[in-house]
């Protein structure tokens, strides 16, 4: 039987039409309304797979049971990367994020946000864990950025993938960032990880593509695709930039 925890890990055939941005729940503010367009374009995605369109957002647990498919017609599920999926109390329920910083070996689990306002020591903590290792400097990170680290992270889970995010990279020094350059590793000369808005992550059991669609339709920022061979496979850059996406 597929369900879409299948296609969460494989990714199999999935495309930008079946990605619908809107933006996360601020830490005070409200759910957006679907917008006219956003329903448009899921009507789209659906015509477009050749399967009916949900009359409303499903459970997990509905989801589960889909009906299965003949291997020869396996197609992504239209909302896979729809964030109007998700519903008001997802976004209300207190976050806990789980992070482990592999160039450390710190692992971390902390609920960093309850009742619509951020744990301020908890805060400080994720700081230090996205700090820059190497330069061994801390700085503030953008809220906006762990929203996404967050609601990636608690969207897998709902199918069953509970896996800590790895933070690859996360603030870096003016300095640290020059040298990435010079040693010819992907680095921006006026990056967001030297402001505390970007950072380089890794979902284990998640497939690299799977996991940047899913961070793109959140709507945040800019989402840079890292693919390389091995059995960690690659990496996301997210941020709370422009909205923009690359590979690299």
């Amino acid at each position: 039987m597929a369900t879409r925890r299948d296609f969460l890990q494989k990714g199999l055939g999935l495309t930008a039409a079946s990605c619908i941005g809107v933006p996360l729940i601020g830490c005070a503010s409200s759910r957006a309304a679907e917008t006219a367009g956003a329903r448009a374009s899921r009507q789209a995605a659906v015509a477009k797979s050749g399967q009916a369109a949900p009359r409303s957002a499903a459970k997990p647990t509905q989801l589960a049971q889909a009906a299965p498919l003949a291997p020869a017609e396996l197609a992504p599920p239209p909302d896979i990367f729809d964030a109007q999926a998700l519903d008001l109390e997802f976004w209300l329920k207190p976050r806990t994020l789980h992070v482990i910083r592999p160039a450390s070996g710190e692992k971390s689990r902390l609920l960093y946000w309850r009742d619509g306002e951020v744990i301020d020591t908890a805060y400080q903590e994720l700081c230090h864990l996205l700090r820059d290792v190497n330069g061994r400097e801390t700085a503030q990170i953008d809220p906006k950025l762990l929203e996404t680290l967050w609601g990636a992270q608690a969207f897998v889970a709902r199918y069953g993938i509970e896996s800590p995010v790895e933070i690859l990279s996360g603030y870096r020094t003016p300095s640290s960032n020059k040298r990435l350059i010079e040693q010819g590793i992907p680095a921006a000369r006026q990056s967001l990880h030297m402001e505390g808005k970007a950072a380089d992550i890794r979902i284990p059991n998640l497939n690299a593509e799977v996991l940047g669609g899913l961070v793109k339709s959140f709507g945040q920022g800019g989402v840079g695709f890292y693919y390389r061979e091995g059995p960690r496979g690659g990496w996301i850059h997210a941020d709370t930039g422009l909205k923009r996406t690359w590979k690299g």
